[in-house]
């Protein structure tokens, strides 16, 4: 970026994203393309992707954590250490692809996504039990096992299948899913920056400027509320998503 006015637009970017990872998910299907279409290698901006979600993570962690929700418990310790021997996996395979083949696998992983994000049902898990032990728990954990690995990878819409994880077989209302999310991601997400950083994958520069607005996205929205409807929001991420995954398969 060589124009001022190009940072203003990435933290403001940054902003929108931080706001959309707290209520719905799938934040990152915005940035990592919009990051390679900047110029950058896809190895580079999927590794420079991460600062942004990680001080954003630690940012929605103190805004829970202001607003009194339990923040550390057993079932999120294990969850964090699964996900973050999962993600070694991931980053690592990440780090190696070819620039071309990741581009092409994130257009399909966004189409993908995508289609979850239009189909997946409406569960009323407030009128559940929350299941947090034996099977329930073990299952939780394989399940962020393979999170954790597709997260150090691509990460974008991790988020989206933590949601359906925690509301599915751990029938977690929306809000404490929410919670488990933004910890184990600041857990497994620095396993991975560091990865990322040993291997010369990273703009800081560009990271930080881009995490700046994203991280006051995320903490404002965390302290608001994310029971807040996200319809719009979603239709919106889906028509640009669409979009951007075209341009990665044809044009790059």
């Amino acid at each position: 970026m060589e124009e001022w006015y190009h940072y203003v637009l990435l933290a403001l970017v940054g902003f929108a994203v931080g706001g959309l990872n707290t209520l719905a998910a799938g934040g990152s299907l915005l940035t990592l393309p919009m990051l390679i279409f900047m110029g950058l290698p896809a190895s580079v901006a999927n590794g420079t992707n991460r600062i942004a979600v990680l001080t954003q993570g630690i940012a929605n962690v103190a805004g829970y954590k202001s607003k009194g929700k339990e923040i550390a418990s057993p079932f999120i310790l294990y969850l964090s250490i699964v996900a973050t021997a999962g993600t070694l996996i991931g980053s690592n395979l990440a780090i190696d692809i070819d620039d071309s083949a990741f581009n092409k696998i994130l257009a399909i992983v966004m189409v993908l996504i995508v289609i979850v994000m239009v189909i997946k049902p409406k569960i009323h898990i407030n009128d559940f039990e929350e299941l947090i032990t034996g099977k329930r728990q073990f299952w939780g954990m394989v399940a962020f096992f393979f999170i954790g690995i597709y997260g150090g990878f691509i990460q974008a819409g991790t988020g989206i299948f933590v949601l359906l994880v925690l509301s599915s077989i751990n029938h977690l209302t929306l809000m404490k899913s929410n919670v488990i999310k933004a910890v184990v991601m600041v857990v497994y997400t620095s396993a991975a920056l560091i990865l990322f950083g040993l291997n010369g994958k990273l703009d800081w520069e560009i990271g930080l400027t881009l995490a700046s607005g994203q991280t006051l996205g995320g903490w404002l929205t965390s302290r608001w509320s994310v029971d807040k409807g996200d319809g719009i929001v979603k239709i919106l991420l889906i028509i640009v998503v669409i979009c951007m995954s075209i341009k990665l398969w044809f044009f790059n």
